[in-house]
């Protein structure tokens, strides 16, 4: 575990962004790359490039981070990716935690747990395991599914648990799953710690508050047209999430981008309640490809549909991951639109915390309630496109992209010559 650093404010979105400042890299003084967009894939692109002695500068149109990359679990979901996604997540979490140990902020190789109420949540979880390294999915037991969430507590009816103590029961189980290679950081301060860190580096420039307006092409690279003047680069990365259609429309077309928008909660710490790793249920094996992959995947649909349609009718992924102040993230629903409404149902929530609290086994304060949103497309997981010499489009257009972000940002950063 990549310790917390002391100074940071748990409770806050983001660190204080700084004051605007002038531009030192412009048209006649240019730089290696020009970041647009300054979330966790953009910044994941400009630590990459420092590392490789690149001069960077970063613009982003905001004061501080705000969309999907804080707005998230704070779980880098290596196990449940599959195919190309689970090659680059099984870099990015390499990267993860050698950038944690650099800039200083808080990363845990806590892993994942998944909760298994049915035999049908079991025989997903079986297969999987079947099919990967030894270890990497541990089938457990009841009982070792409590001990890996910090409680030893017995449920009645469950025999085979010995007896244990107070605290959340995590009640109804058959069994569980631990995912060894899941990691975990803190959405609320991961970004704004890495982007000061990058900010102080020799060769970086991080401009707040500078939105890219277009791009053209120059005699020795690009130039970028922003709202504080004009930068040159030799090349540019797109990095805006689900806002490609903001600069690029007919790519974005193209891509079939719609938002994604998600209903979040935040819960105080519970008193009987203390786990580090992220917590799953049986509807995150049915949105993450390596579980949905497995044959008996089918039946766990057909299971859930017939007994719990009201979590499949607001796209239910059941999850919550417990921050390092105690306080739980609790989701979320997912809902895709061009343009997502700002308005949150509450009874979509309630469903949601509903739900958790049964799986906990302890009420829940809830202390906020946000709209998540990311990228998401029908087409692929994931948007890489030179739109013009020198400009390339980067966008995770599937929900992971803390999961993605730095082996991505290796890949393309590695291909420049």
């Amino acid at each position: 575990m990549i310790p917390l650093d002391p100074a940071a404010n748990l409770n806050g979105v983001n660190n204080p962004s700084t004051s605007p400042t002038p531009f030192n890299n412009s048209a006649s003084q240019p730089t290696d790359v020009v970041i647009v967009g300054a979330g966790i894939v953009g910044l994941a692109h400009a630590a990459h490039a420092v590392a490789n002695g690149l001069t960077v500068t970063i613009v982003d149109r905001d004061h501080h981070a705000a969309g999907a990359s804080v707005r998230n679990f704070g779980h880098c979901c290596i196990t449940a990716q599959s195919g190309e996604l689970y090659e680059l997540a099984q870099t990015s979490r390499k990267y993860w935690l050698e950038f944690a140990e650099q800039a200083g902020f808080w990363a845990s190789e806590a892993g994942a747990v998944v909760l298994a109420r049915t035999e049908a949540e079991m025989n997903v979880l079986r297969e999987l395991s079947a099919v990967r390294e030894p270890g990497q999915v541990e089938l457990l037991t009841p009982k070792e599914t409590r001990e890996r969430l910090g409680s030893s507590a017995s449920v009645a009816g469950e025999t085979h648990d010995d007896a244990g103590t107070s605290g959340a029961g995590w009640p109804g189980l058959v069994g569980g799953a631990f995912l060894r290679d899941d990691l975990r950081v803190d959405p609320r301060t991961t970004v704004a710690t890495l982007a000061e860190w990058l900010s102080q580096q020799s060769g970086v420039e991080l401009h707040w508050n500078t939105a890219a307006l277009g791009f053209s092409q120059a005699a020795d690279g690009v130039t970028v047209m922003t709202s504080r003047g004009e930068l040159r680069a030799k090349q540019v990365f797109v990095c805006v999430g689900h806002d490609v259609d903001y600069l690029f429309p007919d790519l974005a077309a193209e891509h079939q981008i719609q938002r994604c928008a998600l209903q979040m909660s935040l819960a105080a710490k519970p008193a009987g309640a203390d786990f580090a790793p992220a917590v799953l249920t049986a509807t995150s094996m049915l949105r993450y490809p390596a579980f949905t992959d497995m044959p008996a995947a089918a039946a766990l649909r057909s299971e859930v549909l017939e007994n719990q349609p009201e979590l499949l009718d607001i796209g239910a992924n059941v999850m919550f991951t417990q921050r390092p102040d105690g306080t739980i993230i609790l989701g979320d629903s997912h809902h895709y639109h061009r343009t997502a409404d700002p308005f949150l149902d509450e009874a979509v929530t309630t469903t949601l915390n509903t739900e958790i609290t049964s799986r906990i086994g302890e009420p829940l304060e809830i202390i906020q309630r946000w709209q998540g949103v990311y990228a998401s497309s029908a087409i692929a997981p994931i948007l890489v496109r030179e739109i013009q010499p020198g400009v390339m489009v980067v966008s995770v257009t599937s929900g992971v992209g803390m999961t993605l972000s730095f082996g991505l940002a290796h890949r393309n950063v590695s291909r420049l010559s």
